[in-house]
C-alpha cells in the first residue's frame, strides 16, 4: 500500500494569505502545507480521502491519473470544495464514486446541485455515484474493505477510514472507546494535530499523544498542521520515537 500526503494543511493553509507569522514566511518547502487530503494506493483501488479547495494542484503534483473512489470526512470546506475538479477524472473513467455520511452528501447536493443534476444536466459536469457511509458498516470498493470510524469535530460528527492496517482520521476531537477498538494496533496512523495550545473542535498535542498511547500504532503521522504550531523541524524535536510531522507530497510504503 501506498499513502501520498497531497495536503498536511489546516483550513487556511501554510501560508496564510496576508500573514507576517514566521511559519508563514519560512523558506522550508516542509512548512508550505496545502489542505489536508491523502491518497492511498492499494493492489486494489486508488483513492482519495477529502478533496478540498487545493485538489487540483494536489493531483497535477502527486500526479495521480486514476480516482476509483472519493471518501469523505466532513462536509467542511476545507476537505470538499474541490468536488468539481474531479471533472478530467470523469471525462476519463465515467461516473466518480463518492462515500460520505448522508448528511455530508445533502450537504454537498445542496452546494453542488449541478453535479448531482440527474435531468438537463449541463455537460461541462461531473457526475457521481453517492454512496452512504453508515458507522459500523464496512464497505468494499473494488473488493478493498473500507472500515468507517466515528468521532467528533467538537460537537460534528466525522468519520476516519482504516483501510488494511492504515487508519486515517483528521478534525477529531473526541472519539468514544468503542472506536478506538477499531484502530488498535494498526501499522500507521494519521491523525490530526493542529497546534500545542488547546482547542474546541481538534486535537492538541497533548490530546493526540494520549490518543496515540491507548491506539498503540507502530507509527504515527501528524497532519491537519497550523502555523501556529510551528516550525516543521522544531515541532519534530519535540515528538517521541516513532511520530512523525507529516508533510506535502510526503509518500510511505506499508
Amino acid at each position: 500500500m501506498k499513502v501520498y500526503f497531497l495536503g498536511t494543511g489546516t483550513s487556511q493553509g501554510i501560508p496564510v494569505i496576508g500573514s507576517h507569522h514566521s511559519v508563514c514566511l519560512s523558506a522550508d518547502e516542509k512548512d508550505k502545507r496545502l489542505r489536508v487530503s491523502v491518497w492511498v494506493e492499494t493492489e486494489k483501488v486508488s483513492l482519495v480521502i477529502d478533496c478540498g479547495p487545493d485538489f487540483r494542484q494536489q493531483m497535477l503534483n502527486s500526479k495521480c491519473e486514476k480516482i476509483e473512489a472519493l471518501l469523505f470526512t466532513h462536509e467542511h470546506s476545507d476537505h470538499t470544495a474541490g468536488l468539481d475538479d474531479i471533472r478530467p477524472f470523469f471525462f476519463k473513467q465515467g461516473a466518480i464514486p463518492i462515500y460520505a455520511h448522508q448528511r455530508v452528501l445533502k450537504n454537498l447536493e445542496k452546494r453542488f446541485d449541478y453535479i448531482f443534476e440527474t435531468e438537463n444536466k449541463y455537460p461541462g459536469a461531473p457526475s457521481i455515484i453517492e454512496n452512504e457511509v453508515v458507522n459500523n458498516q464496512p464497505f468494499t470498493v473494488n473488493n478493498e474493505t473500507i472500515v468507517p470510524v466515528n468521532a467528533f469535530h467538537g460537537s460534528l460528527q466525522v468519520f476516519g477510514y482504516r483501510i488494511q492496517d492504515f487508519v486515517y482520521l483528521t478534525d477529531v476531537k473526541t472519539i468514544e472507546a468503542c472506536e478506538i477498538v477499531k484502530i488498535k494496533d494498526c501499522k500507521v496512523l494519521v491523525v490530526n494535530c493542529l497546534r500545542e495550545e488547546p482547542h474546541a473542535t481538534h486535537f492538541n498535542l497533548e490530546e493526540v499523544l494520549h490518543f496515540i498511547s491507548l491506539v498503540r500504532p507502530k507509527t504515527t503521522y501528524l497532519t491537519h498542521i497550523s502555523h501556529l504550531f510551528g516550525f516543521h523541524e522544531e515541532i519534530q524535536k519535540k515528538l517521541p520515537e516513532n511520530v512523525f510531522v507529516a508533510y506535502d507530497n510526503l509518500e510511505i510504503n506499508i
